[in-house]
Order: C-alpha cells, then structure tokens, then sequence
C-alpha cells in the first residue's frame, strides 16, 4: 500500500501553525482539531513540526512562562518527510528509525497531506483483518 492510497481513506487535511504563533495558540489548534502534532508553516514551506509532547517536555523544563512564546522556539526544525507515492512499509521504517509519530506527506515542495502512527496501525490492521478473510474464505472452498 502507498501513502496516497492511505490518504485517500482518511483525507489529506493538515492542521498548521506559523511560526510566531504562541504555544497556547497551538494548544488551541491542538484540542480544536483533535490532533497530536501540528505542522509549522513558514513563508517557504514546512518551518517545522511541534507535538504534544514537545509542549510537555519543554513546560517541565521552562514552567507556564512558555506558554506565551513562539512556537518557534519549540518545534522540531529537521521534519522527516515522505511522498504519497512511498509505501507504507517503508513509512514505518522511517517513523520507527526516527522515533516520530507524525510525518507530513511532501509533493513537489508542497505540504499535500500528513500520515500519524495511528493512521499506519490502522492501515497494517485493515491489510492483516482482508488476509484473514481471504484465508478463511480458501480453507472453506476446501
């Protein structure tokens, strides 16, 4: 399966944020939208990404005072990226190699969609749940 088969099923919708939003403007974005990670827009493209738990960790280390500082200050400024003609194997190597939950979908410098974790157990479970039928269905023509 590529990631565009995988974006056809689930959209390919991206919540974003720029870059001098502050971080409670991205906790708003976060809760309003019901995501884990947002993508950082700049005026070139992808600035960066910025999670919850980017949030969380930095709130341990800095306190509330973080809250109303730039998202810049925060995200993560080498994105791992794919494209929707990649596979969704080869994605999960790269979020497991990476240690990311999130990766934006990239095509011809444009921001095109972005594929969760979530979103690559969910494929993997759809593909075992059809094999199983599939077995089934053969061992019941017997």
């Amino acid at each position: 399966m590529r990631i565009a088969d995988l974006l056809r099923s689930k959209g390919n919708w991206v919540a974003t944020v720029r870059p001098e939003s502050s971080i409670t403007d991205l906790l708003a974005g976060l809760a309003e939208h019901n995501v884990g990670a947002m993508v950082v827009a700049g005026e070139d493209g992808i600035a960066g990404i910025v999670s919850e738990r980017d949030v969380v960790r930095k709130l341990n280390d800095h306190g509330p005072a973080l809250l109303e500082r730039p998202v810049s200050e925060i995200m993560t400024t080498v994105v791992a990226t794919c494209t929707p003609r990649d596979s969704v194997d080869d994605l999960s190597v790269l979020m497991t190699q990476r240690r990311v939950r999130h990766v934006p979908v990239v095509e011809g410098g444009r921001l095109v969609g972005i594929v969760s974790i979530g979103d690559v157990v969910k494929s993997r479970m759809e593909e075992l749940e059809a094999t199983q039928q599939q077995l089934a269905a053969y061992i019941a023509q017997g």
